[in-house]
């Protein structure tokens, strides 16, 4: 997926001129992928090389299992995936660790893959649209803020950050830098100022400036804390107060290095603020790239974007099929 289809209420003007700008990008995506998630794929290689290949039967679809659940893909979902798998090998046959790797590329392609277009696009159709955004300390949050932003003044909007962590002043001082690279206006309070009252001031500020997204950074805190969650719950619905329908999109910041936690992170704020999307960043320092699976399947919440490198170009728009071929697929295993 490009940048230009990423977004729901980018207008067609725009994306005629983006989806120009983007070929470039494009160009070798896929192989880029493979680089920045080279130690996912190089580990479940690695497993896949154990296996004892001696035809498709029960004793290769447990070694099969025993991988992806090493991979954090969680049972469940690699009950699923072996399910599929097992089929496909019915059907068309598998005959080596190459096919057996590409067949499972495709499977976790189509699990993946959404069934509405839409589920995967950032809602920015609001007027002002609201974009809240959660996660705990360290996940890559403001990272992320900066480099949405960045995308979105490519596609000729004008995006407003609010910096509603108002607990650590290097949580201000960070977004304010990440809005000064971009040209990005910004709003911020005093240290321990209400977070929600910033969240108001910064709508009311968007409408004055004529600014048409506002993206909210809030306090990186842990899921265990259950005040914490409540504030939390308090931004939420000054945001729906103000503007009707809003948040448009509650998108959790998870970092894909911190496995099954990152799963129980985003269990505890789905419920305390409905989370319609996920954000994975760090996937380039994860030998276990089967977070994303399980994510997807155990919580049914989109992952729309991911982070794989330090670059501005390192945020990417989710796309299921080229993530699946750049970890899963067995071009060159021996």
């Amino acid at each position: 997926m490009e940048w230009h289809e990423a977004f729901k209420g980018v207008s067609a003007q725009t994306e005629a001129v983006a989806a120009a700008e983007e070929d470039k990008e494009q160009a070798g995506l896929l192989t880029r992928l493979r680089q920045n998630l080279g130690k996912a794929r190089e580990t479940l290689r690695d497993h896949f090389r154990t296996i004892l290949f001696e035809g498709v039967d029960e004793d290769l679809w447990e070694q099969v299992e025993e991988a992806l659940i090493f991979a954090d893909v969680g049972v469940d979902a690699t009950v699923k995936i072996v399910e599929r798998l097992e089929s496909r090998a019915a059907d068309q046959g598998i005959e080596t660790r190459e096919q057996l790797l590409d067949g499972l590329a495709e499977v976790v392609g189509d699990m993946l893959r959404p069934h509405n277009a839409d589920e995967q696009r950032i809602d920015v159709s609001g007027d002002p649209a609201v974009v809240l955004v959660v996660g705990v300390n360290g996940t890559g949050k403001t990272t992320t803020i900066g480099k949405l932003a960045y995308r979105l003044k490519q596609l000729d909007r004008r995006p407003l950050m609010v910096a509603a962590d108002t607990f650590r002043a290097a949580a201000v001082e960070q977004l304010s830098e990440w809005a000064a690279r971009v040209g990005c206006d910004i709003v911020k309070a005093a240290a321990n100022s209400d977070p929600a009252a910033v969240v108001y001031d910064g709508i009311a500020a968007a409408r004055s400036r004529g600014c048409d997204v506002v993206i909210v950074d809030t306090a990186g805190r842990l899921h265990t804390q259950v005040n914490l969650m409540k504030e939390l719950e308090k931004v939420h619905r000054v945001i729906e107060k103000l503007v009707p329908g809003a948040p448009h999109e509650t998108l959790l910041v998870l970092d894909a290095t911190t496995g099954q936690n990152g799963l129980r992170q985003a269990e505890v704020f789905r419920k305390a603020v409905d989370v319609s999307g996920v954000v994975l960043t760090k996937l380039d320092g994860t030998a276990k790239g089967g977070i994303v699976i399980a994510i997807h399947e155990t919580l049914g919440i989109p992952i729309k974007l991911m982070g794989v490198g330090e670059r501005l170009e390192d945020l990417r728009p989710f796309d299921a099929d080229q993530f699946a071929r750049a970890v899963f697929s067995g071009e060159g295993i021996q």
